[in-house]
């Protein structure tokens, strides 16, 4: 039978690419703007992307498409509507970068319960004088970080990236709290996290509140001015999921104004952000390119479940 042929909008890690090479012919284009992407997607039967909108004009052209493999966890830059109309299977690596986002939250989570961030360029401003003693200065300056043990996590979603967080601030001596309505207040417990009915109840008894919610319209602005305002007034705030989630304006006008200590966001809407975004230029927010689940190890784990996955849907699919 004849080998499929697989295009990759982008490149993505060798043992990925190995897996495919070894069934299937395979073109690995720069991007959607690679002169030879038309005419590769028009002959292809199976197209793997990574963050690329994938619409219904894009779809219309692979007329010989069978499958579409997402490289990351998310779905919401493939139209699925238009590929379930086309009869084509769409597959993507929910659990691939788990660990790694995981690690990421904690990670920006010390850097704003320990004020580092501050503290550093207040240091390399020339904050501190000669004379007398640093820590201090640091005092006076109200530079004073938190111990994270015996505070309050505030999970918005427990699914597999929820509960790795979870793990790792359950270890820390945290106490971790979720709002999920797709999980079950018995399933929160055995994983050890209090169940909170509402979004609001969740937000107004923690400390540190981490996204982990999927994106799509129906949750467009879900944490807006009025439920930052519910937040005790040194709690901080972490998006590592989807920037469309948060209410940009008014995160940046709580971190401002001191309503809340601090934020790290890791998404935007659009991608990028403007370079003279406020949320690039507020100190206490901390504001990272899309890069929790940029690590080496997670893009081979998604490069090598992508490619086992499409090929799986070739196999399932074949005539």
């Amino acid at each position: 039978m004849a080998r499929p042929h697989v295009v990759l909008l982008e490149p993505i890690h060798p043992s990925g690419v190995a897996l495919l090479d070894a069934v299937a012919d395979v073109i690995v284009l720069g991007g959607p703007d690679d002169p030879r992407a038309p005419e590769a997607i028009a002959q292809a039967d199976a197209l793997i992307v990574r963050s690329t909108p994938v619409g219904a004009g894009l779809i219309a052209t692979g007329s010989r498409l069978r499958v579409i493999g997402r490289h990351g966890a998310g779905l919401d830059n493939i139209d699925l509507a238009a590929a379930q109309s086309a009869g084509i299977v769409v597959v993507n690596t929910p659990r691939s970068n788990t660990e790694s986002v995981a690690e990421y939250v904690i990670g920006v989570m010390f850097q704003l319960l320990k004020r580092i961030d501050e503290a550093r360029a207040a240091l390399q401003g020339g904050a501190f004088s000669p004379g007398s003693s640093l820590p201090g200065q640091v005092d006076r300056q109200g530079l004073i970080g938190k111990e994270i043990g015996g505070l309050r996590l505030g999970l918005v979603g427990a699914g597999a990236i929820g509960r790795a967080v979870a793990r790792r601030a359950t270890a820390l001596g945290m106490s971790v709290g979720a709002y999920d309505p797709f999980v079950s207040a018995a399933a929160m417990s055995d994983l050890g996290m209090t169940a909170h009915d509402s979004l609001e109840s969740l937000l107004a008894a923690s400390d540190v509140v981490s996204l982990h919610l999927p994106g799509g319209p129906d949750a467009r602005g879900i944490i807006s001015a009025a439920r930052l305002a519910l937040m005790p007034s040194e709690s901080v705030l972490i998006n590592a999921a989807r920037g469309e989630l948060v209410d940009v304006d008014a995160l940046v006008d709580a971190v401002a104004t001191g309503r809340l200590a601090g934020a790290a966001v890791d998404v935007f809407d659009p991608e990028p952000p403007a370079a003279d975004a406020a949320i690039l230029h507020t100190p206490g927010i901390i504001a990272t390119p899309h890069m929790a689940a940029m690590t080496a190890e997670a893009l081979e784990r998604m490069a090598v479940d992508v490619a086992k996955g499409v090929l799986e849907a070739l196999r399932a699919s074949r005539p």
